[in-house]
């Protein structure tokens, strides 16, 4: 009797969006080494025309849209990929976190007031607005508070942003929006705060293992002499985020990771739909121009995302060790070819045709609360 062939279980990556070449990369990185928590084959990019004789876990470069879309790839849920789904394009970007101006104002299919209401008092004061009307409704109310933020939703690592202080500068920017994109994406607009520090809280589930984490991003300078992501630095404990609340950490850590699972628990119950295994939150504290300290969470990453490199590590420690609960994991990226810390696992080292010159290596480090 001739033997059937042994299904294989594999990882893949997908991509949903065109990316640079060191984002590749270090997705593929990332994806090889969910491959090897999980036991899996790693069978490179996803191809439609090839039959895959065993389960699949994809490793997505965005938000996957559709929930119909997502279930024809075999995606069911949060133990099919790293990263996450969502029913409407607009609830994988910034435009998720706040209401509209009006409620007559323009909006995107599928956009419900619900998830606003849930989040008010976990983020800053802002709107989300989808026409050139209700974006100057929106950045005259919020110039009473003091300057304003504007944020295109699509926009990554601190691009396409930026600050106006007064009306005038608001009209200059309403003159370059274009209606079509303004319609299909949308425009965040937000209170500015000054001497901001950016955390992040975030959690992965990898089969059955879990990790929540919270920490800082660091910032660097790209070869156009921008000020963009350069790394993220994490506290990472195996369970959920009661773990790390048992940490003793500072307080206003604290009151950034209870309001990542405020704006968490907001989305499962407002998105219809919508599951993640892949959970990150940036939360913006400061100074408002009266100020006051503030703090609120800026937007939702349910993706493979700049800090992954160091989530995976941390797994891969937790699954190495099982006495260990706490490590800090961190991310670097430096806009250069050079050396890197001993112990460091590099995930891109070369010349990206965008990017320019880059490094990104990940660290695992034992964890001492200060």
């Amino acid at each position: 009797m001739t033997q059937q062939p042994k299904s294989r279980d594999a990882v893949v990556t997908y991509s949903c969006r065109a990316s640079h070449h060191h984002e590749q990369v270090t997705l593929r990185d990332v994806a090889r080494r969910l491959a090897a928590i999980k036991g899996y084959d790693f069978a490179e990019e996803f191809d439609f025309a090839r039959h895959y004789s065993g389960r699949l876990y994809f490793v997505p470069n965005d938000t996957l849209v559709g929930i119909d879309a997502a279930q024809k790839l075999g995606i069911q849920n949060e133990h099919d990929l790293f990263g996450g789904v969502v029913p409407f394009a607009f609830a994988a970007t910034k435009a998720i976190t706040h209401p509209l101006p009006d409620a007559g104002s323009r909006s995107p299919e599928g956009w419900s007031q619900e998830f606003a209401s849930r989040v008010h008092d976990v983020v800053l004061p802002g709107y989300s607005a989808f026409a050139t009307r209700d974006v100057r409704i929106a950045g005259l109310r919020l110039l009473g508070l003091g300057p304003v933020r504007i944020k295109h939703p699509t926009g990554i690592g601190g691009l396409g942003q930026f600050v106006i202080e007064d009306e005038s500068a608001l009209d200059v920017q309403l003159q370059s929006l274009n209606d079509d994109a303004l319609l299909r994406d949308g425009l965040v607009l937000e209170q500015e705060l000054k001497e901001v520090v950016t955390r992040s809280v975030g959690q992965v589930c990898v089969d059955d293992m879990r990790a929540s984490y919270c920490g800082m991003q660091r910032l660097t300078t790209n070869h156009r002499g921008k000020k963009v992501y350069g790394g993220s630095d994490l506290i990472v404990a195996r369970g959920d985020f009661e773990r790390l609340m048992e940490l003793g950490l500072a307080p206003e850590v604290q009151t950034a990771i209870v309001q990542a699972r405020e704006y968490h628990a907001a989305a499962v119950a407002s998105v219809s739909g919508m599951f993640a295994s892949r959970c990150n939150y940036d939360v913006a504290q400061g100074i408002d121009s009266g100020g006051q300290w503030r703090s609120g969470v800026l937007e939702q990453s349910w993706r493979a995302g700049g800090a992954s490199g160091a989530e995976v590590a941390a797994l891969e420690a937790f699954g190495a060790a099982a006495s260990l609960d706490v490590v800090r994991a961190s991310t670097t990226e430096v806009y250069a070819i050079g050396s890197v810390p001993a112990g460091a696992v590099v995930y891109f080292r070369g010349v990206d045709e965008h990017a320019g010159a880059m490094t990104k290596y990940v660290r695992i480090e034992p964890y001492a609360n200060p």
